[in-house]
């Protein structure tokens, strides 16, 4: 009896070892189980974030293959802005050209044919449009002159040098006190003083 009591002792403890290892065995078979079931869950994350990044190159392809419409100045808007340039370049040089013969007549005119005179001066941002006395160191021998359109004292004074009278740009702004060389408003009248008659 005591042999029977042996072997089932051994049979039980070999069977409770046995469970036990089946038991360690399963749990490790569980965890790889769970550890597999992670791969693939993430696996099959990946797969879907390819996919999704995929799908976006191949629309940022799209968009790069196609024109932009909006965004950019298409050949006929820049012949346009071409034209308008050199519309805008012409009469640029159709003003330089009246200037010029502006200041050819007033070349020719001189201060023998007197000042400029309109019939409807335009209006100015100068309320007196009188013609200055002269200062008092300056010679009061002179001629009036009314500002016309493109007048600059250089060539005013040019033109009156032409006709015989040595005036400078700094003896008119002495003899116009105030005067602003930068500032002529059309219509206004100033002295040009003759420093050869003193």
């Amino acid at each position: 009896m005591r042999k029977i009591s042996f072997w089932l002792l051994i049979l039980a403890l070999t069977t409770s070892a046995g469970r036990a290892q089946d038991a360690a065995t399963q749990q490790q078979l569980d965890k790889l189980s769970a550890q597999i079931q992670d791969l693939t869950d993430a696996q099959v994350q990946q797969s879907k974030r390819i996919e999704a990044l995929e799908k976006e190159i191949a629309d940022m392809g799209d968009k790069v293959n196609q024109p932009v419409v909006n965004n950019s100045a298409s050949v006929d808007d820049l012949k346009k802005l071409a034209e308008q340039v050199q519309e805008i370049d012409q009469k640029r040089q159709d003003d330089r050209e009246m200037i010029l013969k502006q200041l050819e007549k007033l070349a020719k005119i001189g201060p023998s044919g007197g000042s400029h005179h309109y019939n409807n001066p335009p209006a100015t941002d100068e309320p007196d449009n009188s013609a200055p006395a002269p200062a008092a160191n300056v010679a009061q021998s002179g001629h009036p002159y009314t500002i016309a359109a493109g007048d600059t004292l250089a060539a005013i004074a040019k033109a009156y040098r032409a006709q015989g009278v040595k005036v400078s740009v700094r003896e008119i702004l002495a003899a116009n006190p105030g005067l602003d060389a930068n500032k002529l408003y059309v219509g206004k009248k100033i002295f040009i003083p003759d420093p050869a008659a003193k």
